[in-house]
């Protein structure tokens, strides 16, 4: 029984998921969101530096907190907390990066740094 209604669970959280993934979805505007964005992307630490022109970054939003999992073989940018400061404004809060990162329907930016370590996007959707 426990099984069951853990699938049941999944299977409606997917629902929510898919249905926020609009390309018409701005993040701002909803809890929950997922969506792919694609165009140049690159990381830097001490031992990797990759630059894909056309890579990609799967996006994904809870509450208040996005992960992006890029293509290519760079790592994924987890746990970036955000704040709402107007209708298009998010502010990253938090002490573990610093740098810029601005998403909407349409564009990904991203130039971030945490722990050493440098994540860049400019993609679309």
């Amino acid at each position: 029984m426990k099984s069951m209604l853990k699938i049941i669970g999944i299977l409606l959280l997917a629902v929510i998921v898919f249905a926020s993934c609009s390309k018409n979805t701005d993040p701002a505007d909803t809890d929950i969101f997922a969506g792919t964005f694609r165009g140049k992307i690159g990381y830097i630490d001490n031992e990797k530096n990759i630059s894909q022109a056309n890579g990609s970054v799967f996006v994904t939003k809870i509450d208040t907190r996005y992960d992006f999992r890029f293509s290519d073989g760079i790592p994924d940018l987890t746990g970036v907390q955000f704040e709402k400061k107007d209708a298009n404004t998010l502010t990253s809060v938090g002490s573990d990066g610093t740098g810029l990162i601005t998403i909407n329907k349409d564009k990904l930016v991203i130039g971030f740094t945490r722990n050493g370590r440098t994540w860049t996007a400019d993609c679309n959707r």
